[in-house]
């Protein structure tokens, strides 16, 4: 049986190509299959199409250059927690910590009641089509994803390689069979509405009305931050995967872009709900004498990014909850196994994104996540420029580039994501408050409002 390690003591073994995988895996998911027909019918030009993926990546790009300073320069587990709590003190790092756990939670959920309906489609007939039997299976998700991250880090982390670079292949295959085939871009059903002067301030209105869903496409694009700690040589290839990934991802949805809009008009575009099945239903018609073979392809692709995300997320949230039970406000989830996994936090990550699926409610509390997650990146970007006013000294390998301007920008741009959600959802927005309002008593009663642990925190941050 294995023995548990020291509270506070992660397996140093983790390096660039795991950077690139968790990012990818936690940021790549059907999104970029349903969303490009939801844009092309809003703007229905594609040069329009493609600079908001462009925007999406910059901003992305922006967020990356800043957290990479502060995930150089304090590498440890638990990523925008470590980061608040830096900044702004442990009551606030632990409200962070606890909306981006709550943030985890609800993503893991939704990623396995999406999976579980995914298997039900490529099994038709079969029991799988009942609500309580899909229920069941994401449960079931989530317990195959527990008991291998209980086994330990290399397997956990060795399938995080597998299922994003197997998705990755996935992706440029169905692109480059788009690229591949006979253009739609021919006579009337190439065209596209002109963007004239007179209409310029609706079209602009437009673009600003779809960049919080491209936003959303490339959320995830930070996941390595939460695994500096076991990384072989963080100072070095956080910023290379961070500032790398964001440039495939931002790569590949343009490339997924390009291959809609090269066999699909921009009318077929927009009026499609999944670009990517009608896109490979030309690209394979008949093959074997049955269409349904490009659906299922499609569907295939759809489940690998979700068990990809799964993985990707469950390891990160799980770091999240051992970073604040290492402070000593939940003790018990500190403890690691001789594996490398933090097994009780991992535990009851998992069990929380349980219950949101039986809940059957984790739908209502999307919204809430996505203004609770504009909340923590305008946190820690604020961080960044307080970390370095007040501790210039700070050792920092990684300098964010063109600072304060690319951080200033970026955290203006989150101050106008997190201002748009709320206003087009101001029930949520109370609902986000609430949340983290709900993390301060929790926190002093956690610590019986004495401060307890502030000296012991900052020695577990040494580095040795």
């Amino acid at each position: 049986m294995s023995q548990a390690k020291p509270v506070g003591h992660l397996s140093r073994i983790l390096g660039l190509g795991f950077g690139f995988a968790v990012i990818f895996g936690g940021t790549v998911g059907v999104g970029i299959l349903r969303l490009p027909g939801t844009i092309a019918g809003q703007l229905q030009n594609r040069w329009l199409i493609l600079l908001v993926w462009v925007l999406g990546g910059v901003y992305s790009l922006l967020g990356a250059i800043s957290l990479s300073e502060v995930g150089a320069a304090l590498p440890r587990a638990g990523g925008f927690y470590v980061y608040s709590k830096r900044a702004f003190g442990p009551a606030a790092g632990f409200a962070v910590g606890w909306a981006d756990w709550m943030i985890n939670c609800t993503s893991i959920a939704y990623a396995v009641v999406a999976a579980s309906e995914y298997l039900a489609s490529l099994l038709p007939g079969s029991v799988l089509h009942n609500p309580a039997a899909q229920t069941a299976t994401a449960v079931g998700l989530l317990a195959m994803f527990g008991l291998m991250h209980w086994y330990g880090l290399r397997l956990s982390s060795g399938v995080q390689k597998l299922t994003s670079s197997a998705t990755a292949i996935t992706f440029i295959a169905l692109a480059v069979a788009c690229l591949l085939h006979g253009s739609a871009t021919t006579g009337s059903a190439a065209a596209a509405t002109p963007v004239h002067s007179a209409n310029l301030v609706g079209v602009l209105a437009r673009v600003i009305l779809i960049l919080p869903a491209i936003v959303v496409a490339f959320d995830g694009w930070y996941e390595a931050i939460y695994f500096t700690e076991e990384d072989t040589n963080a100072a070095k290839h956080l910023p290379r995967a961070m500032i790398g990934g964001v440039l495939m991802i931002t790569s590949l949805y343009l490339l997924m872009n390009v291959a809609f809009l090269h066999v699909l008009s921009i009318p077929e575009l927009g009026q499609s709900k999944l670009a990517a099945a009608d896109a490979a239903r030309v690209v394979f018609p008949a093959l074997g004498g049955s269409r349904e073979w490009s659906g299922t392809f499609v569907t295939v692709l759809s489940m690998l990014t979700l068990l990809s995300l799964t993985n990707a997320l469950l390891l990160g949230a799980t770091r999240i909850l051992f970073a604040v039970g290492r402070d000593g406000l939940i003790g018990a989830t500190a403890r690691v196994s001789s594996s490398g996994t933090p097994r009780t936090a991992m535990v009851f990550t998992a069990g929380m994104a349980a219950a949101l699926v039986l809940s059957g409610r984790f739908d209502d509390i999307v919204a809430v996540a996505a203004i609770l997650m504009a909340t923590a990146y305008c946190v820690n970007y604020t961080a960044v420029i307080v970390l370095r006013v007040r501790e210039p000294q700070m050792p920092r390998p990684f300098r964010a580039w063109g600072y304060p301007w690319t951080t200033g920008l970026v955290l203006l741009g989150s101050l106008a994501f997190l201002m748009t959600d709320i206003w087009g959802d101001p029930t949520s927005g109370w609902k986000a408050v609430v949340l983290l309002g709900v993390a301060l008593p929790v926190y002093w009663w956690l610590t019986g409002n004495k401060g307890r642990g502030t000296k012991d925190e900052e020695k577990l941050y040494e580095t040795k």
